[in-house]
């Protein structure tokens, strides 16, 4: 991961249909950046341990891939929560508590962080609306992605027309699960038995949060895709919370996801 090197996010192409010239997206990857060590990489997490000098930095690269400066990038100070926040021209970089983020002004880049969580972005070209969402499993269970579809349709976006994108996140595969984590999302409805799958560990599970997120949005009746990234078993590509769990490293780095109206 070279210092010169530029980051070349990942574009859905389902996304760029939908959306056309006057909206551009991109799932950055840990490539592209400054950071080194447990960080390698585009880091932009402003939470982690790494030197915020090349925090900064790696944020710059990405505002300048939108060919924005530093200053017009938004992000937010993520809490697991379902809450929305609209982003416009008056935005001064403060980093509320919420979990997603919608926009109807031109050159504001906005975009959400994660290491494991789904990264949602959104977009209906028509109307000119974006958004991004940041969704674990407590924010996905607790309403953010249609709480961002409504904030976007307050904006004068339609429901019908926006397009919602699941970036790298945590696979079926990788994420295990202790019995009462199963027993609180069946708490809530029965039905969500289907995205939980035996492990091979007793008494466990491996959860499918993906497949929630996709349910989720399609049942609030936006067209979704998911890009199909596991971001546990990618190293090279993606930071991961729970490998880093598994590795016993002190931190561990942030990607993001981002959208921009053209101006």
């Amino acid at each position: 991961m070279p210092e010169n090197a530029s980051p070349t996010p990942i574009e859905s192409a389902v996304l760029n249909a939908a959306a056309g010239a006057k909206i551009r997206h991109g799932f950055f990857t840990r490539k592209g950046g400054v950071s080194d060590g447990i960080y390698a990489g585009l880091n932009v997490g402003v939470g982690s341990k790494d030197d915020q000098t090349l925090v900064l930095e790696n944020r710059r690269r990405v505002a300048a891939w939108f060919d924005l400066p530093l200053e017009k990038l938004a992000t937010v100070h993520q809490v697991h929560s379902p809450d929305v926040v609209v982003v416009d021209a008056a935005y001064s970089g403060e980093r509320p508590q919420v979990d997603a983020m919608v926009a109807a002004t031109p050159g504001v880049v906005i975009g959400v962080l994660s290491a494991d969580c789904g990264p949602i972005l959104f977009a209906d070209g028509d109307n000119g609306v974006i958004g991004a969402a940041h969704a674990g499993w407590k924010g996905a269970l607790t309403g953010v992605l249609e709480n961002t579809i409504d904030a976007m349709v307050s904006l004068g976006a339609e429901r019908e027309k926006i397009v919602a994108v699941l970036g790298p996140s945590i696979g079926p595969d990788s994420y295990e699960v202790g019995p009462e984590f199963v027993e609180r999302f069946l708490g809530v409805n029965p039905e969500y038995a289907a995205f939980f799958t035996p492990s091979p560990k007793p008494q466990h599970s491996m959860f499918d949060l993906p497949a929630l997120t996709m349910s989720r949005l399609k049942a609030a009746g936006v067209a979704a895709e998911n890009l199909g990234l596991d971001t546990y078993p990618d190293r090279e590509r993606f930071f991961s919370y729970r490998r880093t769990t598994h590795d016993q490293e002190p931190d561990y780095g942030r990607q993001i996801s981002a959208i921009a109206l053209q101006q």
